[in-house]
């Protein structure tokens, strides 16, 4: 084949037309010392706190530490691949979450991996993990209820849309499963949930989703997972992702319910990478700005103004006590940044009283503003009646004849707590629990046996929704109910005991 001088030209200038050359400038530095999920690399000067780095192998890192002569840097995954001599790339962005519809249903890891075997993220837009928290001027007052569908916490503290509850307990008292209870009530009430365990066992984890399957709460959920074989710099950015993408959707003016469990587990990872970077222990050895941690998280949490669209993240953090110790640092901190607090007692588990929340210490500080009117009617002195019967209960132990007022006011605390207690997963609507606690308030429950107790309550309600429907969809309507429409429950509720007794 023979090629004529002016064709070669014109392929040669051919290729030269279409040349393009770009000249690429990046800031590479080196690892001078790794172990423990922490790198410290030199020669990246002009790296910024918060960072992402490259690692030559593909993992990425986050800029925790700006020292003189190098940095330190969290790694983000597997670390053992990392050695020394290793060269570390800048990538000028900060860490972001993957955000938008097609995260629901589906469990990630905190960097936006899916680890649910369902094939790739449909992501509408990445969030950054961190970001300052709505002004006060960008906040609107908490009015709306965020039902529970839990008699103790709907009826004696209440918590409203935009709210941050802390849930605070030891080990095994129900926790867990209060938060679990209120994502499925969320089922049909317009609200997304954000599930992030921190440090949970992946079995555990496991069995957690399926029942969210079960009851059909994985369509409006999303699971952020750093189990407890992640290392600790999974841990320590767990909550700050579930947190964009709980800000992604309240942008969208949605409302959102996002539970941190626990954030215990996440002060300890914290506590782990400062030790690493050689950060100042203070108290517990946890570094200085432990608080700053959970309050830039906390904080984020808000009911946004109309003009901001309207959204609102409810949190629902969840914190570990030894022996019952809530005066131990992180819950101390993490009360002093809430909005109040559902304390879980053992005493209280172990006698059957689940969910085992201690009415004397559990404080709701904004909740009372949204409870539904007609809830808040009928349990104005339920936590007085409760409180009086816990010290009846201590006193009548030391005296063995009692007058007869003493002994109903006995009787009658036993059956309000006993009105209170639910079984897991069960959650119950608003309307529900004012017929039952109503029931408790007029005596009907004094005579009746504790073990015929949840069954009566059942079929009072369904009697009552046969016959005074209209006044059911009051409550739901958030209307107060009127001296009548008291009239008309108690009626109905003679009316049928009577119908019973005369089978």
């Amino acid at each position: 084949m023979y090629l004529r001088p002016e064709e070669i030209s014109e392929i040669i200038k051919g290729k030269i037309k279409d040349f393009d050359a770009k000249l690429e400038k990046s800031e590479i530095g080196t690892v001078i010392q790794v172990g423990d999920g922490i790198a410290l690399v030199y020669g990246l000067d002009n790296v910024m706190a918060g960072e992402v780095v490259v690692f030559s192998n593909g993992i990425k890192g986050t800029v925790l530490n700006l020292d003189e002569h190098h940095v330190g840097v969290v790694i983000l995954g597997e670390f053992k691949d990392i050695k020394e001599g290793d060269s570390v790339k800048r990538t000028k962005e900060v860490l972001k979450a993957p955000c938008g519809n097609g995260l629901l249903g589906r469990i990630i890891n905190p960097i936006g991996e899916p680890i649910d075997g369902k094939g790739e993220l449909e992501v509408a837009e990445y969030y950054p993990i961190e970001k300052e928290a709505p002004s006060i001027i960008d906040r609107d007052f908490v009015r709306t209820p965020l039902e529970t569908g839990i008699k103790a916490i709907d009826a004696l503290v209440p918590i409203g849309r935009g709210q941050r509850e802390l849930i605070v307990g030891d080990r095994q008292t129900g926790k867990t499963s209060l938060a679990i209870d209120a994502i499925i009530h969320q089922k049909g009430k317009d609200v997304i949930c954000i599930y992030v365990p921190i440090g949970q066992k992946a079995s555990t984890i496991a069995q957690i989703v399926k029942e969210l399957e079960a009851k059909g709460s994985m369509d409006y959920t999303v699971v952020v997972a750093a189990t407890a074989s992640d290392n600790a710099s999974l841990l320590y950015i767990a909550p700050y992702s579930g947190c964009a993408i709980a800000e992604y959707f309240m942008d969208q003016g949605k409302d959102v319910l996002i539970v941190y469990d626990d954030l215990t587990k996440h002060a300890v990872a914290y506590r782990e990478i400062s030790l690493l970077l050689k950060r100042p222990p203070g108290r517990e050895a946890y570094p200085g700005d432990v608080f700053y941690l959970h309050a830039r998280l906390l904080e984020r949490a808000a009911k946004v103004s109309k003009e901001l669209g309207g959204g609102s993240i409810t949190a629902l953090p969840i914190v570990e006590t030894q022996a019952g110790d809530i005066s131990s640092y992180i819950p101390t901190n993490v009360i002093s940044i809430t909005d109040g607090q559902i304390f879980l007692e053992t005493d209280l588990f172990n006698e059957g009283i689940r969910p085992a929340i201690n009415p004397g210490v559990s404080v709701s500080r904004v909740g009372g503003n949204a409870q539904f009117p007609a809830l808040k009617q009928v349990a104005a002195t339920l936590r007085i009646d409760l409180a009086q019967y816990r010290d009846l209960e201590a006193f009548s132990q030391f005296s063995s004849d009692l007058d007869s007022e003493t002994r109903k006011k006995l009787i009658r605390g036993q059956k309000l707590v006993e009105i209170l207690i639910q079984p897991n997963y069960d959650p119950i609507g608003v309307e529900e629990q004012v017929i039952a606690i109503f029931s408790a308030n007029i005596g009907v429950y004094d005579e009746v046996p504790l073990i015929e107790m949840a069954q009566l309550e059942k079929n009072i309600y369904s009697h009552v929704k046969k016959t005074n429907g209209d006044i059911l969809v009051k409550i739901r309507k958030k209307e107060k109910l009127s001296k009548e429409d008291f009239n008309n429950i108690k009626n109905t509720i003679n009316q049928y005991l009577e119908s019973i007794v005369e089978e």
